[in-house]
């Protein structure tokens, strides 16, 4: 991770299983688009609200985030939730890295469809007063009533229906994903045969 001065540092949370296209044009959007000059991948070793069906070992998934980005200089993995065990909650995530870097300000960003099941996050009360949250558009959109939040700004992004869900079903059956996935991502997954079987 990048030692920066004050510039606003996007934080995009996910288990990254696999990382894919749809990720990484989110996060180029928010460096252009928005105040966000650089985005940290936040790779997790579980979502809480998700089963462990499929997933890929942490250091794996670590290792295609890197692939995926490393010629973006804006881009940082960041291995830190990793290192915290799990459960994993973004909260004690977000105070861990606020501790580690006081000189930088952070946003999280989160889709829409998470907007909408944010009361189900661990602290998500305190989630909304110690960082700011910009949100992209997913699924169906939402109407959360935290987007009253004086904290919380949704940003028109474009829509990105790709999943790591649907890139793994492809895998497993047989079809080419080329174009849903960064090339050294894919020569990866294809080299060690990842998600060829749950």
């Amino acid at each position: 991770m990048k030692r920066g001065n004050n510039n606003l540092t996007g934080l995009l949370f996910g288990s990254f299983n696999p990382i894919h296209t749809g990720h990484l044009i989110i996060a180029n959007y928010f460096i252009q688009y928005s105040d966000i000059e650089e985005i940290w991948f936040v790779v997790s070793p579980q979502n809480p609200l998700k089963t462990r069906e499929g997933l890929l070992k942490e250091k794996d998934r670590f290792d295609l985030v890197c692939r995926a980005i490393e010629d973006n200089p804006l881009f940082s993995p960041c291995d830190l939730e990793l290192k915290m065990g799990t459960p994993s909650y973004s909260y004690k995530t977000i105070e861990k890295i606020q501790a580690d870097f006081p000189e930088k300000e952070f946003a999280l960003i989160i889709g829409s469809d998470n907007l909408d099941e944010f009361d189900r996050w661990k602290n998500y009360e305190k989630i909304m007063n110690m960082i700011r949250i910009y949100v992209y558009p997913r699924g169906s959109g939402t109407n959360s009533g935290f987007l009253d939040h004086p904290g919380v700004k949704l940003f028109q992004a474009p829509k990105i229906e790709i999943s790591s869900t649907f890139i793994r079903k492809a895998i497993r059956a047989g079809k080419d994903p080329r174009y849903f996935l960064p090339r050294r991502v894919l020569d990866k997954i294809r080299q060690q045969g990842y998600y060829r079987q749950d």
